[in-house]
C-alpha cells in the first residue's frame, strides 16, 4: 500500500489560515472558517467588506460562540465583529440594521455580511424579528444567513426542533447541508444568494452534521459561484431593486419578497446546480429524493443493500440530492421524476419535500407512486397508505434500507448478503410492496 506523505509545516492553525488546499475541520470549525473565507473572497474581488456575527447559544450550536471567541484575533484581522446576543431577537435586529450600511452617509465599508445563529427554540421566539428583517432585505455587498441548530431527536432539548416551517412562514429560503464540506460551501452560497436575491437565507444545522468533521477543500474559488442573468426586478428610481431601502412600506416589501426575491433565490440555486441528480440512468423507473442528514442515511442504506451506483444505473434507479429544501425547484423535480413509476422521499419530521413534490407533479398524465411519510398509490391520493417514514423522532440507515428494500427491491434480481446494521431506532411497519 502506498504511504501518504505528511505535508511539511502542517499546524493546527491551518484550519483557518490555509488559503488553498485540504484541511481537517469539525462542523463547528467550518462555521468559524465561513466568515473568514467570505472576507477573503470579497477582498480578492476588491471589495472592502466587513462581517458581523450575533446570536444566542444552544445545542447543537452550543459551542459556536466559544469557537468564535477562540478565533477572535483572526476575526479582527479580517474586519469581522462577533457580539454574542443578549437574546436571539436582539441579535437578529442588530443584523437587520447591519444591512442598512450604504443607505446613509458615513459608511466605512462597502457592505456587511452577517451570520445569525441559534437553536430551534431561538428561531421560534425570533419569528417577528426574522420576518421584519427578511421583508426589509439585504444590501448588495452584505447578505445574511441564519444558522438554525435543529435537534431532531430532542437529545439536549425539551422539545424536538424542526425550524423549517418557521423559516418558510417568514419567506426565507432554506439550505440543508449534509456534511462538513457543505456547511462551509452552503454558507458561502447562502451569502451570495442573499446578496443576489435580497432574502435572508436559512442554513439548517443538525446535530449529526455540525458535531461531525472531515477533510474540507478550501480556496478563494471554492465553491465556484455564478450569478444568474438578471431577471425582471421591481422598478425603483434609485436602482435598489430587491435590496433594502432606508425608508420602506409594508405592502411593497411583501410584493418584492413574494414576486421577485424568492424567485431570484430559486434562480440562483438553479444556476449553481445546488440541487443535483447524482445518479441518472436513462429510462429510470424509480427515484429516491433526500436532503441533509437524510441524504447520508440514504447513502449508508444503499451501501448496506449492496445497491452500488453501477447497480442503480443498471436497474433504473435515479437519485436526487436536494440542497435547497424550500422553495423546491420544480424544474429539477420534473427532470428527475421523468418517466419513473415510483418516487421515494426520505426525510425526517414533516413532509416538506414530499408535499412540494406532490404539488409539482400533480396533473401529470401518469403520476408516479409516492412513498414518503406513507406509502401512496398515486401522487394525489387522498387516503394515505401504511407509514414509511414517521413524522416524529429521527430516521436511521436501517429504517431507510428496510423501506427501500420493501418498495424498490423488486427492481433488483436478488438482495445481496449484508452484515446487519446497528439496531434501528425507528422500526418500520409492515408495508405492501
Amino acid at each position: 500500500m502506498a504511504q501518504i506523505e505528511p505535508r511539511p509545516g502542517t499546524t493546527l492553525q491551518d484550519r483557518y489560515a490555509l488559503q488553498e488546499g485540504w484541511v481537517y475541520l469539525t462542523g463547528m470549525q467550518a462555521l468559524v472558517r465561513l466568515p473568514l473565507q467570505q472576507r477573503a473572497r470579497d477582498k480578492a474581488r476588491g471589495w472592502n467588506t466587513g462581517g458581523y456575527i450575533s446570536g444566542y447559544r444552544g445545542s447543537p450550536m452550543g459551542r459556536y460562540d466559544m469557537e468564535l471567541w477562540a478565533a477572535e484575533a483572526l476575526l479582527k484581522d479580517s474586519n469581522i465583529v462577533f457580539r454574542a446576543g443578549l437574546n436571539e431577537d436582539l441579535a437578529a435586529t442588530a443584523l437587520w440594521g447591519s444591512q442598512q450600511v450604504g443607505n446613509f452617509e458615513g459608511a466605512q465599508v462597502d457592505g456587511v455580511f452577517g451570520i445569525w445563529y441559534g437553536k430551534g427554540p431561538g428561531v421560534d421566539r425570533s419569528g417577528d424579528a426574522l420576518r421584519h428583517a427578511n421583508l426589509a432585505g439585504t444590501s448588495p455587498r452584505g447578505g445574511v444567513i441564519c444558522l438554525a441548530g435543529d435537534d431532531h431527536g430532542a437529545k439536549s432539548s425539551t422539545v424536538a426542533n424542526f425550524s423549517d416551517p418557521v423559516f418558510i412562514a417568514v419567506g426565507m429560503p432554506v439550505l440543508y447541508p449534509s456534511n462538513t464540506q457543505e456547511l462551509l460551501d452552503y454558507g458561502l452560497h447562502g451569502i451570495a444568494m442573499s446578496r443576489y436575491s435580497g432574502c435572508w437565507v436559512a442554513l439548517k444545522v443538525v446535530t449529526d452534521v455540525v458535531e461531525g468533521g472531515g477533510s474540507v477543500r478550501v480556496g478563494i474559488d471554492q465553491p465556484a459561484i455564478s450569478l444568474p442573468e438578471q431577471e425582471a426586478m421591481p422598478p425603483d428610481a434609485h436602482g435598489r431593486g430587491v435590496h433594502i431601502r432606508a425608508v420602506d412600506m409594508a405592502i411593497p416589501q411583501e410584493q418584492r419578497l413574494y414576486t421577485y426575491k424568492i424567485r431570484a433565490a430559486l434562480q440562483y440555486a438553479r444556476t449553481n446546480e445546488l440541487n443535483r441528480i447524482t445518479v441518472n440512468p436513462p429510462g429510470a423507473r424509480a427515484l429516491i429524493v433526500a436532503a441533509g442528514k437524510a441524504w447520508q442515511d440514504v447513502l449508508q442504506a444503499l451501501q448496506h443493500l449492496g445497491w452500488s451506483e453501477e447497480r442503480l444505473l443498471r436497474q433504473g434507479v435515479r437519485l436526487l440530492k436536494v440542497a435547497m429544501v424550500w422553495p423546491l425547484d420544480p424544474q429539477v423535480v420534473r427532470e428527475a421524476a421523468r418517466g419513473v413509476d415510483t418516487v421515494v422521499v426520505v426525510e425526517e419530521k414533516r413532509p416538506l419535500l414530499e408535499d412540494q413534490i406532490r404539488t409539482i407533479l400533480y396533473g401529470q398524465e401518469r403520476p408516479p407512486r409516492l412513498v414518503g411519510k406513507h406509502v401512496h398509490g398515486l401522487v394525489f391520493d387522498a387516503e394515505p397508505g401504511p407509514v414509511a417514514f414517521a413524522d416524529h423522532g429521527e430516521i436511521t440507515p436501517p429504517l431507510v434500507a428496510s423501506v427501500l428494500q420493501t418498495t424498490l427491491g423488486s427492481l433488483f434480481a436478488a438482495k445481496p448478503a449484508a452484515a446487519p446494521l446497528c439496531p434501528a431506532a425507528n422500526t418500520p411497519l409492515e408495508m405492501a410492496p
